[in-house]
């Protein structure tokens, strides 16, 4: 790995252990919404709900477009009609703006994502597994699917491909066979979204197909994305553009058995491209997805510069064909300006196995250091630094230094974000 590299490497590393140090020991106030309501709906209304989740900070459980400007900061786009969306730096955690964040709706097949996190960790991707008629039963009308036929094998690998590039639905229902069964996968997704602390998250279905009750927010698409973006084949696969995906066995002009490929593309048009929209610079991935209820949802990573940004967009207003990925460029161009010159509203919390990782003993005795609050009202112990590390030392110093990044040593080893050399092949 390259000097430069590494030292970014080292770098999203330190911030991720100051952000997971600072985080567990000022313990911000957590309050979740109601648990959604499982029955049948036919559309989120037209305004969000009064009260809505704290989880990040009160700020982001407020209505409207959160932000706090500083000097020489850009103004948040004036022309986003999306009902929610969300900025943040997918290595520091820090949400730079966002919009009725905590918004409760319905997903589409950024569900897909919660999914991946769940199980993808499962199986070894050289994994083969023939298709059964059971496999593929129960996908919704309509359902968005890349091409499985029964009685064929195809590997782990092949069925990642589906769900990333083409969105598959019948590719999603054979892993969750593979996986117990889709009740059982579902019951896995929710415990997940609970660990990630993605409590505005209901899952009912393991693709994101319309189901009553089913939800997320542009907060928990956020927090889903940057814990499976910890996976290197999570990486790998949300990245992709093109692929040869397993065809259906026939018989040639001899006789014989073959099986041929066809090609797949990335539906995710920051990535791919189309007549209306270019490749956006520094893309690699993450999801996209448009169901009848949810509209069009988007959750992208995209790095510039050594910074590394995630931005979530769901169901714009406006019907222009990839509007939800114009609104999502124009908020990665809004986020790689503004970054550095607005105070961070909120932040992504970590799982909560980080925060019981954290050592009480490391906490700062009551009256030292501290008393600071930002702009979402929460706490501060940070400051920064020449080397541009977002106040690593002097957090570490006010929250106990070695004796608490060794209280999170396994979660550094366990929770990587994302790494600059995959993102910066998108350029």
């Amino acid at each position: 790995m390259p000097a430069p590299m590494k030292q970014t490497v080292r770098r999203s590393l330190l911030v991720t252990a100051a952000t997971s140090v600072s985080l567990a020991l000022t313990a911000p106030v957590s309050l979740a919404a109601p648990k959604p309501s499982t029955s049948p709906s036919a559309s989120p209304s037209a305004t969000p709900p009064a009260n809505m989740s704290s989880v990040g900070g009160t700020r982001l459980g407020q209505a409207g477009t959160q932000v706090a400007l500083a000097g020489g900061a850009p103004v948040v786009p004036k022309d986003l009609t999306a009902r929610s969306w969300i900025v943040a730096d997918a290595e520091s955690g820090e949400v730079l703006a966002a919009h009725n964040a905590h918004w409760r709706l319905p997903p589409a097949s950024t569900m897909k994502m919660l999914f991946a996190d769940t199980v993808l960790p499962k199986f070894p991707k050289t994994t083969t597994h023939k298709v059964a008629a059971k496999d593929l039963a129960g996908m919704g009308s309509g359902s968005s699917l890349v091409g499985i036929k029964e009685n064929e094998t195809y590997t782990v690998h092949d069925l990642w491909l589906g769900v990333f590039l083409r969105s598959g639905n019948d590719a999603v229902h054979v892993l969750s066979a593979m996986n117990g069964g889709v009740a059982e996968t579902v019951k896995e997704m929710n415990e997940h979204a609970e660990e990630l602390q993605a409590l505005d998250t209901h899952a009912v279905s393991p693709d994101g197909y319309d189901a009553p009750g089913q939800v997320s927010s542009a907060y928990d698409l956020t927090l889903f994305a940057r814990s499976g973006l910890q996976k290197k084949d999570f990486r790998e696969y949300c990245s992709t553009v093109t692929a040869k995906f397993p065809g259906e066995t026939k018989k040639n002009k001899k006789g014989k058995k073959v099986r041929g490929t066809f090609e797949i593309q990335n539906t995710n048009r920051l990535l791919s491209g189309d007549y209306d929209i270019s490749q956006y610079p520094g893309i690699a991935g993450v999801k996209n997805g448009n169901t009848t209820n949810a509209g069009a949802t988007f959750t992208g990573v995209a790095e510039r510069g050594g910074r590394v940004l995630l931005v979530t967009v769901m169901n714009p207003a406006k019907s222009d064909h990839n509007e939800v990925y114009k609104e999502t460029a124009k908020l990665f161009d809004w986020g790689f300006a503004a970054a550095g010159k607005v105070t961070p509203v909120g932040e992504l919390v970590p799982p909560k196995s980080a925060e019981r990782s954290a050592s009480p003993s490391a906490a700062p005795a009551s009256g030292q250091a501290g008393g600071a609050e930002d702009a979402s009202g929460r706490p501060v112990a940070s400051a920064v630094t020449d080397e541009g590390s977002r106040g690593m030392w002097t957090a570490l110093g006010v929250t106990g230094g070695v004796v608490v990044l060794l209280a999170v040593g396994v979660f550094l080893v366990n929770r990587r974000w994302p790494l600059p050399d995959l993102v910066r092949r998108r350029r």
